[in-house]
């Protein structure tokens, strides 16, 4: 996926636009929840200095009370008022990639509730790349932060419109806040400094190329460290109800064909001019292109298998990513939702 450092975007809002804005910092200040929007996908977030809040989150989400809550912020620097020892190649990511969808695991402060970091002595901070969440931040004051996971039942598809809340969660939530549909559309790239070397816990929205590219070296790259737990990282997470099979593009076919002489309503998503034959005519059977870009294939993933794990298939079937470094996000989440 290509990574670019986000774009100015205005922050001018129409009074109701704002007035709502505040309503929900209110809410948040008085130990409520909100749904809220990022260039990834929609946070469910409460005041990080609040654990009564933070348990919520948690209640909300049916989340394990050992997986940690992301850490979102409004300025670049509230990094050192909510992290301590910060290597310096983390200053040069922050200041290089946000606002955008880069989460960078350091050492916490004090003023991190241990219930948000599942009693780690690490914190995921961001800072997102969406006018409404960072007006949000802005409003809540400078020494707020709010701890915000996506805004759905723990390990289901992740919501990148308001409406993907309200169907997920409903009237749990205090406020929704509706920023249309989430560019970026997967997670942030997690990056992990707990040694002061950079990992890559979780491939993302910004690339290893783009990584590299920033810091001038060679990057560690690794989906997993015994020692930090992070957000997204279980193996099976981002799932839809119905099963969901990956298979290579030379033998979905052979798959499909198995399944469509049971009498079996299947989806294939492809991104390929793969050739499909005579399924295309089987009544059973309904063929679903995404794009061959990674970037536009990745905005659209989770409201696509949102949408058809509500059609009522008996299966998705998913033609394998191309084996490429710009793919690596859409392959572990697609990897993870078919875990189970």
């Amino acid at each position: 996926m290509k990574s670019t450092r986000p774009a100015h975007f205005s922050t001018a809002f129409s009074e109701p636009q704002q007035a709502l804005i505040e309503e929900a910092a209110a809410r948040l200040r008085a130990g409520g929840t909100v749904a809220f929007p990022t260039e990834t996908v929609y946070g469910l977030g409460a005041d990080v200095t609040n654990p009564a809040a933070i348990k919520k989150i948690y209640s909300i989400k049916q989340r394990p009370a050992e997986h940690p809550l992301i850490v979102h912020i409004g300025n670049i620097s509230q990094l050192s008022y909510w992290a301590e020892e910060i290597p310096e190649s983390a200053w040069t990511l922050a200041h290089h990639f946000w606002p955008g969808p880069l989460t960078l695991i350091l050492q916490r402060s004090s003023r991190i509730p241990d219930c948000v970091t599942g009693g780690q002595h690490t914190v995921g901070l961001r800072m997102p790349a969406h006018p409404i969440a960072l007006a949000l931040l802005n409003a809540l004051g400078p020494q707020k932060a709010l701890a915000a996971p996506s805004a759905n039942r723990f390990g289901r598809i992740s919501p990148t419109t308001a409406e993907h809340v309200r169907q997920e969660l409903g009237s749990t939530v205090d406020l929704i806040l509706d920023g249309g549909a989430c560019e970026v559309g997967l997670e942030s790239t997690i990056v992990s400094f707990h040694d002061r070397l950079p990992h890559i816990l979780r491939p993302g929205g910004i690339t290893l190329s783009a990584l590299e590219t920033a810091l001038e070296s060679p990057f560690i790259s690794t989906t997993a460290d015994p020692a930090i737990r992070t957000s997204g990282s279980l193996p099976s997470h981002y799932a839809p109800a119905t099963p969901l099979r990956i298979h290579s593009t030379e033998l979905i076919g052979q798959h499909v064909s198995a399944l469509g002489i049971q009498n079996l309503r299947v989806l294939i998503m492809t991104w390929s001019e793969i050739e499909l034959g005579a399924l295309r005519a089987h009544a059973s059977i309904q063929i679903h292109s995404m794009p061959r870009d990674p970037v536009l294939y990745g905005r659209q993933l989770y409201a696509t298998l949102r949408h058809f794990d509500q059609a009522g298939f008996d299966y998705l079937l998913v033609e394998a990513p191309p084996d490429h470094p710009d793919w690596l996000a859409i392959i572990d989440r697609l990897q993870r939702a078919s875990h189970h």
